[in-house]
């Protein structure tokens, strides 16, 4: 399995992945599609603070992805990072979203986080089970935050030290 630094010919795989995700899915919590150049600029935002970004694949087959960025922007969070991880729809149940996650734990030491954050639709069972598998723990649970899909939707925080 090979998990690297994403390049700029990655950016149209990642985008897939996001798009396919966010119209099929409360994983995410945005309504349309983005654009490209949403997703270059997302990227740039996150390596200009330091930020990895992350794909799991071969040069040319994006498998999945994550990064991590700033949790809040106040300068008391600095040292928390929230984070994101998401497996392209054929690859899901073979370990990407594991080895994603993993990989950004030491990224986050290395730039002297304390916390890292995931943020995950409560219906999403099997993120939930992944994150409490590698040492996350559930700290906050916020009911009817979001909605999409014609339904209220509640979210589950879990942290842990990276």
């Amino acid at each position: 399995m090979i998990i690297r630094d994403a390049e700029d010919d990655d950016l149209p795989g990642i985008l897939a992945i996001y798009n396919q995700i966010l119209v099929a899915s409360t994983a995410i919590y945005v309504y349309e599609p983005v654009a490209l150049d949403e997703r270059r600029a997302w990227r740039a935002a996150r390596l200009a603070r330091g930020f990895p970004v992350l794909v799991a694949g071969p040069p040319g087959d994006v498998q999945g992805f994550s990064s991590f960025g700033d949790w809040r922007t106040s300068p008391a969070y600095l040292h928390t990072v929230e984070h994101s991880v998401h497996v392209r729809e054929d690859m899901r149940g073979k370990g990407l979203g594991r080895a994603l996650i993993e990989a950004l734990l030491p990224r986050a030491r290395a730039l002297g986080m304390h916390r890292i954050i995931g943020g995950i639709d409560a219906d999403n069972a099997a993120s939930i089970a992944l994150h409490r598998s590698l040492g996350f723990v559930e700290v906050g649970r916020f009911d009817q935050v979001g909605r999409k899909f014609d339904r209220w939707l509640d979210v589950v925080f879990m942290q842990r030290e990276p």
